[in-house]
């Protein structure tokens, strides 16, 4: 017998390894979960059975290939030269991933899966793999040359012929326990040639009848003198590709450090989110207490004036029965003379009645309100919302303000104010009255005027419109379905404001230079051929005044008559100067 290590490098077995390090992951189908039968390697680098993989809907088609066929069978153009180039996604990782033209078919072997198969069968119990020669047999011997498994049979034919006498053969059952055996691998090509060469060109492995074939004028090289420069090309990739594994996996390491970090933050505030939640409850409930408690003072407190307003009014109709009973009786069974001696005091006794003030409205409203967004102050430490609001309006009570509640001119924005009180006459001071507002004009009753309400949020209401009609519109403003003091009342809407066109002068004679030709609406003349007006002449007013139309208010509407143009002339000759 050889030395173990010696027939490790004989046999092509690396290395030895505990079996429970080997994952069945790398020797199973992810599809079928059976050990690899003819292994396919995806460009993404995931390994599945041809047949499963055959079993894939394509994904997409890229394009289509075209074929260097004669074929004049029955079908299209495009069936019979062209072939698509299709996609699939791998089941894995779900990446789309390009089939080569000739499908799975095309797709490289994955080797190495073959050689972890054939290691697992080996190590595990049951039925052994067949013979590679006869396919047919149990193999019980490997050759390490042949990298071939064979049967009782076939090792005794291997070892009788010239070619392979030489050839050391072992038992299957030594190589138990090894990382790995190599079996030859054929020419795809060539079925009966290995892979011993390699074409420089085509950068893949050939047989010794490809490069006296259709690799002939290629340059290559054996496996072994290429190995190196191509293993170190490959190992240089994967130093690259390491680097961007360590920084992949540091930045998942980030990435988790994150999300435990979220996690804890999210716990933390959780925690923030639950006190405040706790509090803010107390301080509602305590702010409910509150209000129910405030609630039931002002309930005793209505009752309280009510009942005393109960007990003096009772009172005073007490004493006006006795009046009322004790006169009638006088005036009805006592004599002229009884009558006149009592007359002072029954006098005296109703004058007194008659003139006691009282009320026969009750003395307090039931105008208790909950107003849940007005801000109530705080509670301990939170704000909180809601009060009890005891004012109520009164129509009654309301008061119109404003330059133009009775008048407007046409085309132009008027607006008032409504001011909402209470029984008392206090203003309210708050808002959100319901608020009504009609305007319609006399005789066109179509002829609707469509105001704006702006709640000023402190018991006023300013109202604007814009009449776009002449004429007398009756306005009604109503609170809680009532009218306010003042409502309906009478709106008169004018032409638009006229504006001057003269000028507002003591005189025509200082306005316009001494002009003669110059002339003044008010009606005032000069001796000397002077037709507008001057101080101390005739049809001068004795103050300044408009030359357009006379009136002395200096703000004010004109109410000249639209001119003719000799007037419009000399007016506007005025006015220049």
């Amino acid at each position: 017998m050889s030395d173990p290590q010696e027939q490790q490098r004989q046999f092509g077995i690396m290395s030895e390894i505990p079996g429970e390090v080997r994952g069945l992951a790398r020797t199973r189908c992810p599809l079928c979960t059976e050990l690899f039968l003819a292994p396919k390697i995806l460009p993404c680098l995931h390994t599945f059975c041809m047949a499963c993989l055959e079993q894939l809907e394509p994904f997409s088609v890229l394009g289509f290939q075209a074929e260097d066929s004669d074929s004049t069978s029955d079908g299209s153009w495009l069936q019979d030269h062209h072939q698509p180039l299709l996609s699939v996604l791998c089941p894995v990782c779900d990446t789309e991933v390009d089939l080569p033209p000739g499908g799975i078919n095309d797709l490289t072997t994955d080797h190495l899966a073959m050689n972890e198969v054939l290691l697992e069968t080996l190590q595990a119990q049951g039925p052994g793999m067949l013979c590679d020669l006869c396919v047919d047999g149990e193999a019980v011997k490997h050759c390490p040359t042949c990298k071939a498994n064979l049967c009782h049979f076939c090792c005794q034919a291997h070892r009788r012929q010239k070619k392979t006498a030489s050839h050391a053969v072992v038992d299957l059952e030594d190589l138990k326990g090894y990382s790995r055996t190599e079996k030859s691998i054929l020419c795809p090509s060539h079925p009966s040639e290995d892979l011993t060469l390699f074409c420089e060109q085509c950068e893949q492995p050939v047989c010794r009848d490809c490069v006296v074939g259709e690799h002939r004028h290629h340059p290559y090289a054996f496996t072994a003198n290429v190995i190196h420069k191509h293993g170190d090309s490959m190992r240089d990739l994967l130093k690259s590709t390491h680097l961007h594994v360590d920084t992949l996996e540091g930045a998942l390491r980030h990435i988790e450090g994150v999300s435990s970090a979220i996690c804890s933050r999210v716990e933390a505030v959780a925690g923030e989110i639950r006190t405040f939640a706790d509090g803010y409850i107390r301080a509602i409930e305590e702010h409910r207490d509150r209000l129910l408690k405030q609630l039931q003072d002002l309930k005793v407190q209505k009752e309280t004036l009510l009942h005393l307003q109960k007990a003096q009014l009772e009172q005073l109709l007490m004493d006006m029965r006795t009046g009322v009973e004790f006169t009638e009786r006088l005036l009805t069974s006592g004599s002229d003379l009884e009558i006149l001696i009592t007359k002072g005091e029954v006098a005296s006794r109703l004058r007194k009645l008659n003139k006691v003030d009282y009320s026969i409205h009750p003395g307090v409203e039931d105008g208790i309100q909950f107003s849940p967004h007005e801000k109530a102050g705080q509670c301990c430490g939170y704000e909180v919302f809601g009060t009890i609001l005891n004012k109520a309006v009164d129509p009654a009570k309301c008061v119109l303000q404003g330059e133009d509640l009775h008048s407007a001119r046409q085309k132009q924005l008027a607006s008032f104010t409504l001011l909402c009180n209470d029984a008392s006459g206090e203003q309210m001071g708050r808002g959100g009255e319901p608020i009504r507002v009609m305007i319609i004009h006399k005789d066109k009753k179509d002829c609707i005027i469509k105001p704006s309400v702006c709640d000023k949020r402190d018991g006023t209401y300013h109202i604007s419109y814009i009449p776009e009609e002449l004429g007398t519109y009756t306005v009604c403003i109503c609170v809680k379905g009532q009218h306010v003091q003042g409502s309906p009342f009478t709106l008169t809407v004018k032409n638009k404001f006229r504006k001057h066109q003269g000028v507002f002068h003591c005189c025509t004679f200082c306005s316009s230079g001494g002009q003669k030709a110059a002339r003044c609406a008010c009606g005032g003349t000069m001796p000397g051929g002077y037709q507008g007006c001057g101080h101390g002449h005739k049809g001068h007013p004795g103050c300044p005044h408009w030359s357009c139309c006379g009136r002395a208010i200096e703000n004010s509407e004109c109410s000249a008559v639209p001119p003719g143009e000799n007037l419009q002339r000399s007016l506007l000759k005025t006015v220049a100067l």
